[in-house]
């Protein structure tokens, strides 16, 4: 890399505009960074105006973070190469659905000892009835070295700079301050861990307990009831790891992209909400998806999808009660109001597993 690492953002929504106001204010300050961060937009007009433009002349994304100003040194491209062919870093934070497409129109045009960092949450169907992580696609696609950010990160807060924590895996100790000083502000407080692959499966496996936690809201069970489905969804999210990605670490889950993320995206995020209309108001995950969220793309369900086929290629849905249950609600299969029955009929194989037994390495991992 060079003496002034040049950065870009792929994405545009609202948490990556959210993000290139942290990214664009750092590498205005810090002299390891050129000034200039390039943010690729998915150019779409809004009331007569292309986005693009309208984000160079007024530093606001007016359409996926209204009312919040980003730097001036974050510039708009609308075209993913010019973005991303000069750049050290590059931040991926668009929907994970699109990443194989966008990852194929960048091959060869990205530097090769580029850096990336993925913000996106969810996984992609592989050959053989498996899943791929999104940084696995990236590195595969790119050839390029692919840390990830998650944690208890929702971006209108951390766009009006509450305090939030978030977590960094990085197995690279020479990258891993680099990307912490990229990202932390005194309102935004970064752990870099090294256990890569748990940090992503937390951001993709907690939208599904997200999903059940907004049924629940829908059909008025409680807090206590909504209790029991986080800690269940915790569970399952550790045996997915114990059970598919030898070497995660049990500390992992207790760092922001673990428990914490779990717990503010059962309470606060989108696909809580969808989830909760789908019960109340009786229109699809798709029409609500379209009449609430402005252009933004709900993860839950598709990740619950792609899940759901791995869980099912390997005659494993009754080992994992909660995910399998969601899925089959979001397809039409089940309704909601089946969720707590299923549960219970699946309570005695859900606690066959034990935390005490479990493969996971208990050791903290390295944090910086």
């Amino acid at each position: 890399m060079s003496s002034k690492r040049k950065v870009c953002i792929l994405g545009s929504g609202n948490w990556g505009s959210a993000i290139a106001k942290i990214i664009g204010t750092n590498a205005a300050r810090l002299d390891s960074f050129d000034s200039c961060v390039k943010m690729y937009v998915y150019e779409e007009m809004v009331d007569g105006k292309k986005l693009t433009e309208i984000i160079n002349t007024t530093h606001e994304n007016v359409k996926y973070l209204p009312g919040k100003k980003l730097p001036e040194n974050v510039v708009a491209v609308p075209d993913v190469v010019e973005a991303a062919k000069d750049a050290d870093i590059i931040v991926f934070v668009i929907p994970h659905q699109f990443i194989p497409r966008l990852c194929s129109s960048l091959v060869g045009f990205i530097k090769p000892t580029a850096v990336g960092l993925s913000l996106i949450k969810g996984f992609d169907v592989a050959p053989g009835g498996g899943i791929d992580l999104i940084s696995q696609i990236i590195n595969r696609q790119l050839k390029i070295d692919v840390c990830v950010l998650m944690g208890a990160n929702l971006a209108n807060e951390i766009a009006d700079e509450k305090f939030s924590e978030t977590t960094i895996g990085c197995r690279d100790k020479r990258i891993g301050p680099i990307l912490k000083n990229l990202i932390q502000t005194d309102y935004f407080r970064v752990s870099v861990v090294d256990d890569v692959e748990a940090v992503e499966i937390c951001g993709a496996l907690k939208n599904i307990v997200a999903v059940g936690a907004g049924f629940v809201d829908g059909l008025l069970l409680g807090d206590n009831t909504k209790a029991a489905i986080i800690r269940i969804g915790l569970m399952e999210m550790i045996k997915f790891a114990d059970q598919f990605y030898a070497g995660a670490r049990l500390s992992t889950f207790f760092e922001s992209c673990g428990v914490a993320d779990l717990i503010t995206t059962c309470y606060g995020g989108r696909n809580r909400r969808v989830s909760e209309a789908y019960v109340t108001s009786g229109k699809s995950i798709e029409q609500l998806e379209a009449e609430m969220l402005n252009g933004q793309k709900l993860q839950g369900p598709i990740t619950a999808a792609e899940v759901n086929f791995m869980l099912k290629n390997k005659s494993m849905e009754n080992k994992f009660p909660l995910f399998t249950t969601v899925h089959k609600i979001c397809i039409g299969e089940l309704k909601p109001k089946d969720l707590i029955e299923q549960l219970k009929l699946n309570s005695e194989t859900s606690e066959k597993f034990n935390l005490d037994k479990c493969n996971l390495d208990s050791e903290t991992a390295g944090g910086e």
